[in-house]
């Protein structure tokens, strides 16, 4: 049996417009199979954005730095094997209704 695995994806912000930038990592990310990661390559320090995920995916993602500027930073951002839909993007509970 010939099985292939995909790479992970690898997201290269330093080429994309400020005000996509944020909303392409989050896209990318949801679109990740439980288990699998994505690269994050990055002209600063991607803080900002760990602020949307912790505040967003509590819970739901693992962050691990794999280069640390100064010129470029690189994350690691995986979605975990037990990861659940998360509220508004796979699934919803209907609470919001919407």
């Amino acid at each position: 049996m010939n099985t292939t695995t995909n790479p992970a994806p690898t997201v290269d912000l330093r080429t994309i417009a400020p005000h996509e930038r944020h909303s392409l990592v989050f896209t990318t990310f949801m679109a990740l199979p439980p288990g699998a990661a994505m690269e994050l390559i990055n002209d600063h320090n991607p803080l900002p954005l760990r602020g949307q995920f912790d505040s967003g995916l509590y819970g739901a993602f693992n962050w691990a730095a794999l280069e640390n500027g100064p010129e470029q930073w690189r994350v690691e951002i995986t979605k975990p094997a037990s990861s659940k839909p998360v509220h508004g993007v796979d699934s919803c509970c209907g609470s919001c209704g919407g």
